[in-house]
């Protein structure tokens, strides 16, 4: 018994064909799949139907030219008795290619009744014309001689090969009366060349058939399979579309003329638009759940507002208070107004997450994100002097539209998200760029820290996602930073990525520049290398004061 075949190991018809560059049968489209079967049918076919006409020819015109061998051969005998009279054979017994009746090309002979041949063989090479009175002259030909020898004299047709000079010959011998043998003989050639044309008349007619063939099958099931890529077309388009977020109208159908249910294109077509229409029940059930999420949450954290700011506002109040509290109620008053503040600001992050959720419309006015870098880096610094803060930015401004204080949140929140998930003396380098290609603006904030777990990157964007499952918020978070990283790009017509490894991880802000500037104008000018935020940070005169960092920015 032969070993398992390795799974997965390519065949050495496969590897025979990625040798030639052609594709493996079964990826080929069914179109091509069935033109090639039509028309390779139609080859056999063709070839069957040729072979068989070419070969009953061949055996009506072997029968027939044996019919004259015989006649010939009786014609021959005769002739031979006559001019033999009984006695030794004469040498004018080469009249048997001569006597009447003898068709061109005849070849005649005379063997002993020992076994030799009395004269050399001679052919009727043509016959003169009839209005001459000149007689019938046999033409002596050199063959080998042996091959006539061994001619039974049974009168029965036989195939010979006589050499290069005449060719394949119908030969048959018949005993005289006096012992001696009559050989006669006729050519094949025109038996041959008859074959031959048949056979080449047969493959030009069903090559041009096949050629016919393949153009016609070509069309017809083209036409036959439009309403299969009518269906294809309609997939196609779902599949493009944004299913996964927003409004969701999956309006989309197959064409009433593709879902006839007596064609097995036509039950596609009706299954895929029942299927639809499931998916569009679904997805309008779960886009009217998460409205109401949302909804909730917009109200919730509408109407919590206030009170928060109420509870701050007493906590704060009480404790500046003329009058004298126990140190314990004051400390309590503190922790209620911290935990109230903290409540706050996760309270507008979901506010705002809701907002964005809705599609409400943000600012669009022209931001130096230049400036924008500056400020943010400034107040990360303040916030955590224990890591090393960069910067590189171009030296000519870099301007995008959109809403100053949400683009400060974002960089304050990835910014905020590096100095909590990595240790002290952590590198962390704010890089602004511009794309000219892409004409975008390229915001990069990269640290040097453990890198992010493989298990997260996949949901790192995610509300409530968290690299520490701990809501303490000394370890943990409340997972909203990034998501609202996300949201505000997004909003911003831009995108956000991450790529992390362990001692690198850079997190990728692109945004679209304020108009489209040409080429040259968009390419980035020498960056300032490595400038180090000490103890005060730099800052350009005149610039807006710094913002606290939003509560909530983390890594996930």
């Amino acid at each position: 018994m032969t070993a398992a075949r390795t799974a997965g190991a390519p065949t050495p018809g496969r590897e025979r064909a990625r040798r030639f560059g052609l594709r493996p049968f079964r990826s080929w489209t069914l179109r091509s799949r069935v033109v090639l079967v039509v028309v390779a049918m139609l080859a056999v076919l063709g070839a069957v139907i040729g072979t068989v006409s070419v070969l009953a020819l061949q055996n009506y015109l072997l029968d027939r030219l044996d019919q004259q061998l015989i006649s010939a051969l009786e014609r021959g005998q005769h002739t031979a008795d006559r001019i033999n009279a009984g006695g030794p054979t004469n040498p004018q017994a080469q009249g048997v290619v001569t006597t009447p009746g003898q068709p061109t090309g005849t070849l005649g002979a005379v063997r002993s009744a020992d076994g030799g041949l009395l004269f050399p063989p001679v052919i009727l090479s043509d016959r003169p014309s009839p209005s001459t009175d000149q007689p019938l002259g046999p033409k002596q030909v050199t063959i080998n001689g042996l091959a006539l020898l061994t001619v039974p004299a049974d009168s029965q047709p036989r195939t010979v090969d006589l050499g290069d000079q005449l060719g394949s010959y119908r030969i048959a011998a018949a005993q005289l009366d006096n012992g001696d043998s009559v050989i006669i003989g006729l050519p094949l050639s025109e038996v041959t060349a008859t074959t031959q044309q048949l056979t080449l008349v047969i493959g030009l007619v069903t090559l041009a058939g096949l050629v016919f063939a393949f153009l016609i099958a070509s069309f017809v099931v083209r036409l036959a399979m439009r309403p299969l890529a009518r269906v294809t077309e309609t997939a196609e388009q779902v599949a493009h579309m944004p299913l996964d977020r927003g409004d969701v109208a999956l309006s989309v159908r197959v064409p009433e003329a593709d879902t006839d249910q007596h064609t097995e294109v036509g039950k596609v077509g009706s299954a895929l638009n029942r299927m639809l229409g499931h998916v569009a029940s679904a997805l309008t059930a779960r886009q009217a759940s998460e409205q109401k999420v949302r909804q909730f949450v917009a109200d919730a954290s509408h109407e919590l507002r206030t009170p928060l700011a109420s509870i701050r506002g007493y906590a704060e109040l009480t404790r500046r208070s003329p009058h004298e509290l126990p140190q314990d109620v004051t400390r309590s008053l503190g922790r209620i107004e911290s935990e109230a503040t903290r409540m706050t600001s996760l309270v507008e992050d979901l506010l705002l997450l809701a907002r964005l959720d809705e599609g409400r419309e943000l600012d669009r006015d022209p931001v130096d994100l230049s400036l924008l870098l500056i400020d943010a880096l400034s107040d990360a610094h303040a916030a955590g002097p224990d890591h090393t803060w960069h910067i590189d930015l171009p030296e000519e401004p870099v301007e995008v539209l959109g809403d100053a204080p949400r683009l400060h949140q974002v960089v304050m929140n990835l910014l905020a998200n590096a100095r909590v998930h990595t240790p002290e003396g952590t590198t962390v380098v704010a890089a602004l760029a511009v794309d000219a290609v892409t004409r975008e603006a390229v915001v990069t904030v990269t640290d040097d820290g453990p890198g992010i777990p493989e298990e997260l990157r996949s949901t790192l964007f995610e509300r409530f996602a968290r690299g520490d499952s701990s809501r303490n918020r000394a370890t943990g978070s409340t997972g909203l930073g990034l998501a609202i990283v996300s949201a505000v790009v997004e909003a911003h017509g831009g995108t956000v990525t991450v790529a992390s490894e362990p001692g690198s991880t850079v997190f990728t802000v692109r945004l679209p520049l304020v108009g489209e500037p040409p080429l040259a104008d968009a390419l980035p000018a020498e960056t300032v290398e490595d400038t180090i935020v000490e103890d005060a940070p730099v800052k350009p005169e005149n610039a807006p004061a710094p913002e606290n960092a939003p509560e909530g920015a983390d890594r996930e």
